[in-house]
């Protein structure tokens, strides 16, 4: 199961492919005090701030057999079920946390708190398979 923001990566996306679209155009029309250098410039920055604006939509939580996997803009994390106490997000909260084993606790951008009922129904069912995978089997 994948949970991924909507709303950040559709407006991230759009405005990468405007922003590129606009430095190749000024890169034509610019007037002739500039140079081939200062075009190719143009260009180059478009594309950093596109892959700036891609790194910011990548997030995402991925849980499969084995664990999370936790992508946010700079880290991924990837975790086993065990090391994954709870997952909170309080009412307001940008995103969840995870409260991990070793006592810290990682953010997980790939659920936005910005998307409402979406974002409540990812963490549900994050909590669901957090109860169901992570705590250890009931003696018999």
């Amino acid at each position: 199961m994948t949970w991924r923001p909507r709303r950040s990566r559709v407006i991230a996306y759009a405005l990468a492919g405007t922003i590129m679209l606009v430095m190749i155009v000024l890169a034509i029309v610019v007037p002739p005090p500039f140079g081939l250098a200062d075009r190719i410039g143009l260009v180059v920055f478009g594309i950093l701030v596109v892959g700036l604006l891609h790194v910011i939509a990548r997030s995402r939580v991925v849980a499969d057999e084995r664990g999370l996997t936790v992508v946010n803009p700079l880290r991924t994390h990837r975790y086993d079920w065990a090391e994954v106490l709870r997952a909170n997000m309080a009412e307001g909260d940008p995103w969840p946390t995870l409260d991990l084993a070793d006592g810290t606790s990682v953010g997980a951008m790939g659920i936005q708190g910005s998307e409402g009922q979406r974002a409540r129904k990812a963490i549900t069912e994050l909590q669901a398979l957090l109860h169901e995978r992570g705590e250890a089997p009931e003696p018999s």
